[in-house]
């Protein structure tokens, strides 16, 4: 599971890239339905198998969650942070993808060393 996952942080992290580039550089291209429903796909399946990751790899039994409240609180920022950059322009859009790209990494640092803010 831990395989899908990472596929689909992957995954998820080119589709906010391309659309970003796309909406500066070829907007009349995201109109096509793909770029509109597949993100979302993507991002559902990358929250679905974090949650199965969580509840298999036992971490709320043995009390070591804080890294994922502090995951999911800064999951909640990026999403704010990215529709804010998909519905801006100029210097707030690239303010705003910025922000993201923050939250994106604290987010991979905490996966990877299972020590947030928490």
């Amino acid at each position: 599971m831990l395989f899908i996952h990472i596929i689909f942080v992957l995954l998820s992290f080119i589709s906010f890239v391309a659309r970003v580039a796309l909406s500066e550089f070829k907007p009349e291209i995201l109109t096509a339905k793909i770029f509109k429903i597949a993100p979302h796909v993507i991002d559902t399946l990358l929250l679905l198998s974090g949650i199965t990751l969580v509840f298999n790899g036992n971490w709320i039994a043995s009390g070591n969650y804080g890294w994922i409240i502090s995951k999911f609180m800064v999951l909640l920022a990026y999403i704010g942070f990215g529709v804010f950059t998909m519905r801006s322009t100029g210097a707030k859009r690239w303010g705003a993808f910025a922000g993201a790209l923050a939250c994106y990494g604290y987010i991979l640092s905490v996966a990877i060393t299972k020590h947030g803010f928490m």
